[in-house]
């Protein structure tokens, strides 16, 4: 069974006095972006997000990030013949800045193997249900609450987990169940859990940062759990 020690992050103390460094990649809103940088900025998360990159030139994450003094970059993919090509860039400028964490905060693009290959453990995506229900290629936004209220489902949620080369299918690190409401449309229900991933999106960020996760085979192991 493969056991995966995630304690060797990098923890020393920055001139700014965080622990560890955090690249968000993003091509929308970025409530979730939200969520963390607030998160950092409270103290909660011991780290601090040093740069956020995105895919479109007008997302609004980009704008967020000026708002707090956040280097904000635009990778424009046209630039590159290939995916690889664009995901070498964005891996050099991740890696440029230093980050121990990548987060995908509603980032539009599959990520390439040979990326994933690069941060392996160090990139965490959230999800709007409870995988591995309802995930996969094509599963996002609001495609996700219609799926889940076409099936019929009584609960469904959201879920962060660490990535890997299978869309939506590497281990898990924390769920939280949302209840189904009989008269919900996709806007409600999306709604209503993103009020819930803005919670355990930074708590998840901050067992990463506290090194008291541990991936064992496909199990994610909290230290200090009693479970």
């Amino acid at each position: 069974m493969v056991r995966y020690d995630l304690k060797g992050v990098r923890r020393v103390t920055d001139s700014q006095g965080s622990k560890i460094r955090i690249a968000v990649l993003a091509s929308g809103r970025g409530t979730n972006l939200q969520a963390i940088i607030d998160a950092t900025e409270s103290g909660y998360i011991p780290g601090r997000v040093i740069v956020v990159i995105s895919d479109k030139r007008d997302a609004y994450a980009l704008e967020r990030a000026r708002k707090h003094g956040i280097e904000a970059l635009f990778l424009d993919p046209s630039s590159c013949s290939s995916r690889d090509e664009y995901d070498k860039l964005l891996g050099d400028e991740i890696e440029r800045r230093g980050a121990d964490l990548i987060c995908l905060a509603g980032f539009m693009r599959i990520l390439s193997p040979s990326f994933i290959s690069r941060f392996r453990n160090r990139i965490m995506n959230i999800h709007p249900a409870l995988l591995p229900s309802f995930g996969g290629v094509g599963m996002y936004g609001e495609r996700v609450h219609k799926a889940v209220l076409d099936y019929g489902v009584k609960i469904t949620g959201c879920t962060v987990h660490f990535v890997t080369e299978d869309v939506d299918g590497g281990p898990i690190i924390i769920q939280e169940a949302v209840p189904v409401l009989d008269d919900d449309t996709p806007e409600t229900l999306a709604k209503r859990v993103l009020e819930h991933e803005h919670r355990i999106y930074p708590e998840a960020i901050k067992l990463f940062a506290e090194g008291r996760l541990e991936i064992v085979g496909r199990r994610v192991r909290i230290r200090g759990d009693k479970g």
